[in-house]
C-alpha cells in the first residue's frame, strides 16, 4: 500500500473517532488486559525529566505524567481534533504540554539528545517506517534515556477464539490460527462506518529495528492481569483468549 494513503487514511478514521477513544488506553493502563504501570514502575520518578510521547490521543498519559510532577511535556499525534481533545484536556487540568500535529514518520523540529524519556501507548504500531521512526526517536533521547512503548501482541491478529458446547454443556473456547504470524503485510479493519490500515509486525521485527536504532532492550513484559487470569465466571471470549496468550506486549529500551 501507498504511504501516504495510509498515513491519509488513518488520520481521516481518528479525526472523525477521536471522541469515541477519549480516555482509552492510557496511563496508567499500557493496554488489553495486561499489566499497569502502577505494577511495572517502568518510568521511575519523572518529576525532573523531559518527557515526548509519540501518538499521545486525548492527551490522558500526559496528564498523568504532569500530575507526576514532569519538568517538560511534549506529544505529538497524526490527528488534529486527537490534540484539541488533549490540548483542552490539560487545560482544564492546569497542565500544559507543546502539541505538535504530526505523523511520527515525518516529525521535525523536535530537539535532539533532549528528552529522558521517549514513549508511545498503544501508538507505535502505526507507523508505516517502523525502524525510521525508531531513528527518529533515538535521536531525541539523551544518552541512556528510555524508550517504552505498547502495542497489540503479534499474536492477538493470528489467533481467533471460537466458543464451543460439548454435550454436556460445559462451554469453553478453542484457539485458531487464521493469519499467518509471518504476514507483514498492510490491512484494513473496518471500524466506525470507517477503517484503520495496520501492518501486524513479528516482534522480532521491533526487537531488531531497535538494535538497528542503537538501543538496547531492557524489560518486555508479555502478562495478562491477575484479574483476567484469575476470572472462573462469566468468561469473555476475548477474557478467555487473553488467559491463553497475551494480546498486549510492552517495551523498555534504553539508547546506548
Amino acid at each position: 500500500m501507498n504511504e501516504e494513503k495510509i498515513l491519509e487514511s488513518n488520520r481521516s478514521y481518528w479525526n472523525q473517532n477521536a471522541d469515541f477513544w477519549f480516555g482509552t488506553t492510557a496511563l496508567p493502563k499500557y493496554g488489553v488486559k495486561c499489566l499497569t504501570e502502577n505494577e511495572l514502575n517502568l518510568f521511575d520518578d519523572v518529576s525532573d525529566k523531559k518527557l515526548l510521547e509519540i501518538c499521545c490521543g486525548s492527551g490522558h498519559s500526559l496528564k498523568y505524567h504532569a500530575e507526576r510532577k514532569a519538568a517538560e511535556l511534549w506529544g505529538v499525534d497524526i490527528s488534529s481534533e486527537q490534540l484539541k481533545n488533549a490540548h483542552e484536556l490539560l487545560t482544564d487540568s492546569a497542565h500544559h504540554a507543546h502539541l505538535i500535529c504530526s505523523p511520527m514518520e515525518e516529525l521535525t523540529d523536535i530537539p535532539e539528545n533532549y528528552f529522558d524519556y521517549v514513549y508511545s501507548i498503544y501508538g507505535i504500531g502505526w507507523t508505516t517506517d517502523l525502524q525510521g521512526t525508531f531513528n527518529k526517536i533515538a535521536s531525541y533521547l539523551k544518552p541512556n534515556g528510555y524508550f517504552i512503548f505498547s502495542w497489540h501482541h503479534t499474536l492477538n491478529y493470528c489467533v481467533t477464539v471460537q466458543r464451543e458446547t460439548s454435550q454436556t454443556e460445559h462451554n469453553d473456547c478453542a484457539l485458531y490460527l487464521s493469519k499467518s504470524y509471518f504476514d507483514e503485510s498492510f490491512f484494513e479493519i473496518p471500524l466506525h462506518d470507517s477503517k484503520m490500515i495496520l501492518c501486524n509486525r513479528k516482534i522480532s521485527t521491533y526487537i531488531n529495528a531497535l538494535a538497528k536504532a542503537g538501543f538496547q532492550i531492557e524489560e518486555m513484559i508479555e502478562e495478562t492481569d491477575e484479574e483476567t487470569l484469575n476470572t472462573k465466571v462469566d468468561v469473555t471470549e476475548k477474557m478467555r483468549k487473553a488467559q491463553m496468550l497475551p494480546l498486549s506486549f510492552i517495551i523498555k529500551a534504553r539508547k546506548l
